[in-house]
């Protein structure tokens, strides 16, 4: 087996400013819509409950729809059985 010199394995991994750059603007152009759709998240959530929705409950409702409906219901079933066992 062949040994790899200390020079092949720097050029390997060679970084070059300008592609390193690239990456990052990328990532904090990422950052940034990140940011501003978080804001629009909210700002839909403040209307929603000026408009008397309980925002609590839709954010439940938004998880629940990412969810496999037959881990939901698998998760329901449990849940009514416990309360049943608790008299609740």
């Amino acid at each position: 087996m062949e040994d790899v010199t200390e020079d092949q394995a720097a050029a390997n991994y060679r970084v070059t400013a300008g592609e390193l750059r690239q990456f990052v603007e990328r990532i904090e152009r990422l950052d940034a819509e990140k940011k501003d759709l978080a804001e629009q998240q909210k700002e839909v959530m403040a209307e929603a409950k000026a408009r008397g929705y309980d925002t609590k409950v839709m954010r439940k409702v938004i998880a629940l729809r990412k969810r496999d409906k037959d881990d939901i219901a698998e998760e329901e079933a449990v849940l009514e059985m416990y309360k049943e066992a608790l008299g609740m």
